[in-house]
Parts: C-alpha cells; sequence; structure tokens
C-alpha cells in the first residue's frame, strides 16, 4: 500500500519540522510568536529588524507605530505574503509560511485595504470568496456571507456594485470577508480605515465582542485612541524596530507617577525642598502662569496625601495639586522621540 506524501512533504519539509519548540510557540499559549523576523529589500533598505513578537492566545494585541514603521511588512510575513529575509514565524503554532495551507482557514485578515471585483456587488464578492475555499462547506455559504455582511452593518448594500461603495463602505466589506468564517486569530491592518467615527466605534465593539468569544485579535494601527481603547496587550514598533511589548496596563505602570503642584511663586523654593526632603525624585520647577507656579516630582511609593499634609504643615500654599499618570502616549514619545496621531 502507498501513501501519497503530504504537500509539506512533497516540499522536502517534515512536518515534525513545522510545528514551533514549545517554549517557543506553543500553540496553547501564543496564537502569533517570531523569532528575529527580518525583511531586507533589495534596495538595502532594512523594513522589519530582527523582532520578536508575542501575541498571547485570547488577546487583543495592539501593534502600535507610525505610518512606515514596518508594521504591515511584518503582518504581510506572517500570513505568508511576503517572504522573510531571515528569521522565524508561527501562527497558532505553526511555522509559516510552510504550513500556510492548514494555518489560513483558521485566520481571518484585513491587510492594507480590501480587494474586490469592481462590478460585482458586496454579497456577489463574499460568494466569490466563498467558492475559492476548498474548506468552507457550499452549503451554507449564503448564511454565512449575509450574517458577516450584517455584523459589519452592509446588509441594506449588499447588493449595490462594489465600485459605488465609499472608502469606509469597502472596509467594512473587507471586514465582513474576513468574518465568513469562525477565526481562531484575526489580523487587521488598519481597521477603522475611512470609517466615520460611528463607524469606528461598531469596529472596536466588534473587536471586543470577537476577543470576549475567545478569539485572538492583532490589531495594527497607527491612531493610539484605537490602541488604549480595545487593546489588551501592546507592541510598539518605530523604525522597523520592536521597541517594547507586554500588557498594556503593566508597560504603562513602568513609567514613574508624577505629582503636580501648583503654588505661589514666592514658595516655589520651600515648596521643591518640602518634595526633596520627602524623598521625591526627578523634581522640577516650571514657569509660573496665571494659575501659580508648577512644581512636579515623581511620586515613587509616598503617599500623595501625605505629601500635600507635609507643605502645608511647612506653610507652603497648595494651590492646587494633581497626580499625573503615565499614558500610552507618553510612554510612546519617550521611546521613539516620535510625534503621534493621537486622535480620529
Amino acid at each position: 500500500m502507498t501513501v501519497a506524501p503530504s504537500r509539506d512533504e512533497a516540499a522536502g519539509v517534515h512536518p515534525a519540522a513545522l510545528a514551533a519548540p514549545a517554549d517557543v510557540a506553543d500553540a496553547s499559549v501564543w496564537a502569533v510568536r517570531t523569532e528575529g523576523l527580518t525583511k531586507r529589500f533589495r534596495s538595502g533598505q532594512v523594513a522589519v529588524d530582527g523582532i520578536d513578537l508575542a501575541v498571547p492566545r485570547g488577546a487583543v494585541y495592539g501593534f502600535l507605530g507610525p505610518n512606515g514603521s514596518g508594521k504591515t511588512t511584518t503582518i504581510r510575513m506572517l500570513l505568508g505574503l511576503v517572504q522573510p529575509t531571515s528569521g522565524v514565524a508561527w501562527l497558532l503554532g505553526r511555522r509559516m509560511p510552510e504550513s500556510a495551507a492548514t494555518v489560513l482557514p483558521r485566520v481571518g485578515a484585513l491587510v492594507e485595504g480590501p480587494a474586490f471585483q469592481p462590478y460585482l456587488t458586496g454579497r456577489a464578492n463574499l460568494a466569490r470568496l466563498e467558492a475559492a475555499d476548498a474548506t468552507a462547506d457550499p452549503r451554507t455559504a449564503r448564511g454565512r456571507a449575509e450574517a458577516a455582511l450584517e455584523r459589519v452593518g452592509l446588509a441594506a448594500a449588499a447588493a449595490k456594485p462594489y465600485r459605488q461603495y465609499s472608502l469606509g463602505m469597502k472596509q467594512r466589506l473587507g471586514l465582513a470577508a474576513a468574518l465568513l468564517r469562525p477565526r481562531d486569530l484575526l489580523v487587521l491592518d488598519e481597521p477603522t480605515n475611512g470609517l466615520d467615527p460611528q463607524g469606528t466605534r461598531e469596529v472596536r465593539h466588534l473587536v471586543r465582542e470577537l476577543a470576549a468569544a475567545g478569539t485572538t485579535v492583532l490589531v495594527s494601527s497607527h491612531l493610539l485612541t484605537e490602541i488604549e481603547q480595545v487593546c489588551s496587550h501592546v507592541g510598539i514598533m518605530s523604525r522597523g524596530r520592536l521597541l517594547v511589548q507586554g500588557e498594556r496596563e503593566s508597560l504603562v505602570a513602568r513609567e514613574a507617577v508624577r505629582v503636580r503642584l501648583l503654588t505661589r511663586p514666592a514658595d516655589v523654593a520651600a515648596a521643591t525642598a518640602v518634595l526633596r526632603r520627602l524623598g521625591l525624585h526627578d523634581v522640577v520647577d516650571e514657569p509660573a502662569g496665571a494659575e501659580g507656579a508648577p512644581v512636579t516630582a515623581t511620586v515613587g511609593d509616598h503617599d500623595p496625601a501625605a505629601v500635600v499634609a507635609a507643605l502645608v504643615a511647612e506653610g507652603v500654599a497648595v494651590l492646587g495639586f494633581g497626580v499625573e499618570r503615565p499614558s500610552l502616549e507618553q510612554m510612546f514619545v519617550e521611546l521613539t522621540g516620535e510625534g503621534f496621531d493621537v486622535a480620529r
């Protein structure tokens, strides 16, 4: 009896070699994992420089960075659309691109805007995608397409030709295509591009809904508000390098919490002396304004209420006092020295 080799075996790749080592990309732990992933173009430009991406199962991972930072190139390598110059990538515990045929049916993706046939309707475009998917059940294709259109708010426009769609409608259809079937991993590259504020809110709600159902979502964006509102984990890219990644709350908490005092210009010297005596660090007095003279300091483990009490006890006029907690935006600027789009 002769057994035909699998596609991977025929290509000279033993199936056992396609699974990642358990301590690197265990499918029960990581939805996405890379080691030293690099893309260098023929021009010599390094678009992605040796990144070690780690996206936990069940996370909403915000892949954050300005346009041109290497996010889309990274995603294209993860999905097998671009060959890495070096390094290794695993999706759902399987090595890419060697395992693309078995992994990609479990992955929904929207990358660099959707591409559809302009003269077909939205519904017909989805039907065409379903017909091209050998792993999809044709008996339930229509129902899946209608459910996906409803989910992204395109049911009323399903019969319109794609060429008549606005940019936002095209983006919605791309999302519908990614949601035709239940996915273990959803990869969204700038998913709110072209959407109005209502559409942006709907996408955020959809991402939360999918995550609650167990889908891992990788959201690439240059808009800080998207990341802050929906993501449990964050990775920050700049100039092709992954600068930092981890749980969003933990990353922000690593940054120093500061207190900000408003006092009279005449009390600035006394205020800074009290703060330093209490053990607060990085004490800075800023130029006085109409509301008073600001003095800031890193609070560390000190109780802000006790700091205020000490200032009052020394006769320092406390015109205002607040705690400034670090934000994702502050961390980004400090890491990269770059500005950032923080609003829609």
